[in-house]
């Protein structure tokens, strides 16, 4: 069952879309089952991805909206090897309509639900604000990516965002959390970058990601082209980071199951011990190895 990630952050221009496409490009060069949901009525994640956004037969607004059949929405053949439902302008009347709607926080996660067995990842493209459309996101996910500018202002923003997803959790998606904060547009030789660099890891350790994202050429470019950096020019630093992001989300996910595999072995094996006295074996999980999912994906 897919793992369902919504990338949000409440201002615009931190890498959001950027970070959505050439991640989820990324985990399937890996050969990981991906799709990407844009969610954005500036359709930019469906541009990146090589689809053109002005000739959709049907897309996440009529999901919302219309009640359409996930299935339809769903394209297969991308420029990042990734299925992607679209997204054009005709999302900007959504949230309006959507008001309609006697649980119109569900929508997303309703239509997903269909799907979610079909994938080993969802990431959710949000909109630069805090709109129906997000809501609907951030009830969906199971988590939240939060990309970040290392600027002036960013903490203030993150805790802002936070907050927020503390009241969606209390309020109707108790198990959500964040996944964790990634460093976008990052450049060294900025001493500002630096030090707010330094600040998010003091303030929220290892929900900041090793991985830092520097500001490059080659990673701007890549959408104007509709491609993923790594399908542009995979010898950027842009594409190499993102595959080192994908690494390291993986790695995680393995650490966090086999930690889950154990914990449930052991409560099994005390539960059944104290019943029974018989013995029980252990659970493993199969680790398939970060590290050389990275070096594959990037001979590729």
């Amino acid at each position: 069952m897919a793992k369902i990630i919504a990338i949000a952050n409440q201002k615009g221009g931190v890498g959001k879309t950027t970070t959505c496409v050439n991640l989820a490009a990324s985990l399937a060069a890996m050969q990981k089952r991906v799709l990407l949901v844009d969610c954005d009525p500036q359709g930019n994640a469906t541009m990146a991805s090589g689809i053109n956004k002005f000739n959709l037969k049907c897309s996440i607004c009529q999901v919302l909206i219309d009640g359409a059949d996930i299935h339809d929405a769903i394209l297969t053949e991308t420029n990042g090897a990734f299925h992607l439902i679209p997204a054009n302008e005709e999302l900007t009347a959504a949230e309006v309509k959507l008001l309609d709607y006697l649980v119109r926080e569900f929508r997303l996660r309703n239509a997903l639900a269909e799907i979610r067995d079909n994938y080993d990842y969802i990431f959710i493209d949000c909109p630069p604000s805090l709109n129906l459309l997000t809501v609907n996101a951030m009830c969906a996910a199971d988590s939240i990516l939060v990309p970040l500018q290392c600027e002036y202002f960013a903490l203030e923003g993150l805790t802002l965002l936070i907050d927020t997803v503390d009241q969606l959790a209390r309020a109707v998606n108790p198990d959500l959390k964040i996944e964790g904060i990634l460093r976008t547009m990052f450049d060294s030789r900025n001493r500002l970058s630096t030090d707010v660099s330094q600040d998010l890891k003091n303030s929220f350790g290892d929900l900041v990601y090793k991985t830092i994202i520097p500001r490059n050429v080659r990673l701007a470019e890549a959408p104007s082209f509709g491609k993923p950096a790594m399908y542009y020019d995979k010898s950027s630093i842009g594409a190499k980071a993102y595959l080192a992001l994908a690494g390291e989300m993986l790695e995680k996910d393995l650490q966090e199951a086999k930690l889950a595999n154990n914990t449930q072995a052991l409560e099994d094996s005390t539960t059944h011990t104290g019943n029974t006295g018989a013995n029980t074996g252990t659970n493993t999980v199969a680790s398939a190895g970060a590290n050389t999912a990275v070096t594959t994906a990037v001979e590729r």
